[in-house]
């Protein structure tokens, strides 16, 4: 993939000249979570094309953000990993999730695509750390084919994509809908179990604080009046 800048001597620039591509920002959000197969990267990222795809990966490999792994046993297949680079754009990228969830994302648009594993990066970027205080434990979550999990320990939270090796909760959700309206408070455990639309195995207690550990940001309306600082 040739490489198209700005020509401009400014870090701005000089980083939009490696990241600032369509789908790019998006391929390294599914890598923050950890090293991915290129069939998972593929589902998670419709609309993408395979040659595209593969493009992104090359030339991301060649600049030093993304680089060839090999998964671990049992799974000994090909993978990609964020570099050190790669993941030093972790803070940016959330930042972005945040703006996002109270600029940008409103209600959700007919025929828009929406994945629960997706709420990965979300759940660290509306953590609140004091809430988590004296709370340790790992969550497991599972929503239709995606399996995710967060590790709660030391006020700080950890979520990975991938089961858990030893969670204390499991919480399993029939879609991403009811994923999302759990992890929201816009339902309740209980009622979402009764329903039918959830299960829940493992420790009860830590499933109680499990909404209150997040401070979603609310929705706000972008004005087209300019506000001087």
């Amino acid at each position: 993939m040739s490489r198209r800048s700005y020509n401009q001597y400014c870090a701005t620039a000089h980083a939009l000249d490696i990241v600032g591509e369509r789908w790019t920002l998006l391929l390294v959000r599914e890598l923050l979570t950890g090293p991915r197969r290129f069939g998972d990267l593929q589902a998670n990222l419709p609309g993408m094309g395979t040659g595209l795809l593969a493009a992104r990966l090359k030339y991301l490999t060649e600049e030093g953000v993304v680089a060839p792994v090999t998964l671990p046993a049992p799974a000994n297949t090909p993978a990609y990993a964020l570099t050190e680079a790669g993941h030093a754009l972790g803070p940016a990228v959330l930042a972005l999730a945040d703006w996002g969830m109270t600029w940008a994302l409103g209600p959700r648009a007919e025929g828009e695509v929406y994945r629960a594993g997706w709420a990965v990066l979300a759940m660290r970027s509306a953590f609140v750390p004091d809430a988590a205080e004296g709370v340790a434990g790992v969550y497991e979550f599972r929503v239709a084919d995606e399996v995710f999990h967060a590790r709660v320990e030391d006020r700080s939270v950890e979520t990975v994509h991938g089961p858990a090796q030893r969670p204390d909760v499991v919480l399993t959700a029939a879609d991403g809908d009811t994923f999302k309206a759990l992890l929201l408070g816009g339902v309740s455990f209980a009622d979402a179990e009764r329903e039918g639309r959830a299960t829940v195995a493992g420790d009860r207690g830590l499933l109680d604080v499990l909404v209150s550990l997040f401070d979603w940001p609310q929705p706000r309306e972008r004005v087209s009046s300019a506000r001087p600082r």
